[in-house]
């Protein structure tokens, strides 16, 4: 069968599509937390809060303001988990099994050598928890040690080492702060004892919720949306010859001459332009891959909330504005919290994009809309 051959513009509005951003402010449930965060695969935690959490930024995007108890809430009634996938993610609790492999390995190995240096608080964590329910860093003594990741004292590394290979889950947060609870006390029997595909299995489960989340998306950006390496990746890559051969996936070719972009099967591509405007967590899943977002996007995402100050380009914590199918713009933003306001520091238009009344009224619509997840009551420029 020919492979057909699209314009870029049909992958750029696949993509946009997938992402569900809401064409207009609205208010949200918690169930319909839940349904974005399956529609989206996972979705990015990041512990910075200049704006707001980018969980909420993300799905507020989506589904509009939700309240601030919806994640807790869902964590602890076993819907939804969080493990390492693109990075550290909000995931369906139906796709633990999926990771149990990565748990076997040990996860990401953040938290040190404490098994080794502190052994006996394994035991004890464990049973604490056990005797109390849900514990966070601060139910444990110890104070923090020089030299160590962030300065975790032994007991944080702790429990970062059993949440990463599985012995605990995070069972809800109090703000941002994780509580770590039994597997067993927080998620469902069905699917603690289903038991662990094969990894051709598990690859070829993970690349299908990745195009199906996506949209359209390359094999490259397959394995970048689940931060596949070695031989997973490899792997993946194999998994997605497979769906394309068994006809679960679609292979086209893009009139730009770049790599071949895999979508659904069945996908129609008269995809209308979209007619959101919205500003964009930096983490946000449209952008996780950076060549294929420059390749359909024509933007070159940048991260600078690690650089020093003089050499930012626009800002500490932006916010890019996607309008339509285009991104126009970088907002330079800050929550003020004591005056209840939501700031705007600057705002850069993207090469290319000249100043009017509508791209006025898109930024001024998505500052309302982003007003609104992050509960502040007025706007400042």
């Amino acid at each position: 069968m020919a492979v057909p051959t699209v314009p870029l513009t049909v992958v750029r509005r696949l993509a946009i599509a997938a992402q569900g951003y809401a064409p207009r402010s609205r208010t949200a449930t918690t169930t319909e937390v839940d349904a974005a965060v399956r529609q989206l695969s996972c979705v990015q935690l990041d512990s910075i809060s200049t704006v707001e959490r980018s969980h909420r930024i993300a799905l507020g995007s989506r589904i509009g303001a939700y309240p601030r108890d919806a994640v807790s809430r869902l964590l602890a009634g076993g819907r939804l988990i969080e493990y390492w996938a693109h990075e550290a993610c909000l995931l369906p609790a139906e796709d633990w099994p999926l990771f149990r492999p990565a748990m076997q390995n040990g996860g990401r190995r953040w938290y040190g050598d404490v098994d080794r240096t502190h052994p006996h608080l394994r035991e004890h964590v464990l049973a604490e928890i056990g005797r109390r329910g849900p514990l966070g860093s601060r139910h444990f003594e110890g104070a923090a040690r020089q030299g160590e990741m962030w300065g975790w004292k032994p007991a944080k590394q702790m429990l970062e080492l059993l949440w990463n290979h599985g012995d605990l889950v995070v069972a809800a947060r109090q703000g941002f702060q994780r509580l770590y609870d039994l597997p067993e006390r927080v998620l469902p029997r069905r699917i603690l004892e289903k038991p662990t595909p094969t990894e051709p299995e598990r690859l070829r489960a993970l690349a299908l919720r990745a195009v199906k989340a996506r949209g359209a998306l390359t094999a490259s950006g397959v394995v970048e949306h689940w931060r596949l390496r070695g031989q997973a990746a490899k792997m993946a890559r194999d998994a997605v010859a497979g769906l394309v051969d068994d006809g679960l996936l679609e292979e086209l070719r893009v009139e730009d001459g770049g790599r071949p972009v895999l979508v659904p099967a069945g996908t129609e591509l008269d995809v209308p332009a979209p007619s959101a405007a919205v500003l964009l967590s930096p983490f946000d899943n449209l952008l996780w891959d950076r060549p294929f977002a420059s390749r359909i996007l024509g933007f070159d995402h940048l991260i600078e909330v690690y650089k020093p100050a003089p050499q930012r380009r626009y800002g500490y914590y932006v916010l890019p504005l996607l309008w339509r199918d285009r991104i126009v713009g970088r907002a330079d933003l800050k929550s003020d919290r004591a005056r209840n306001e939501l700031v705007v520091r600057a705002f850069h238009r993207e090469p290319g994009v000249r100043p009017s009344a509508g791209l006025d009224d898109a930024f001024d619509r998505a500052l309302e809309r982003l007003r609104r997840v992050t509960g502040l009551e007025r706007v400042v420029r």
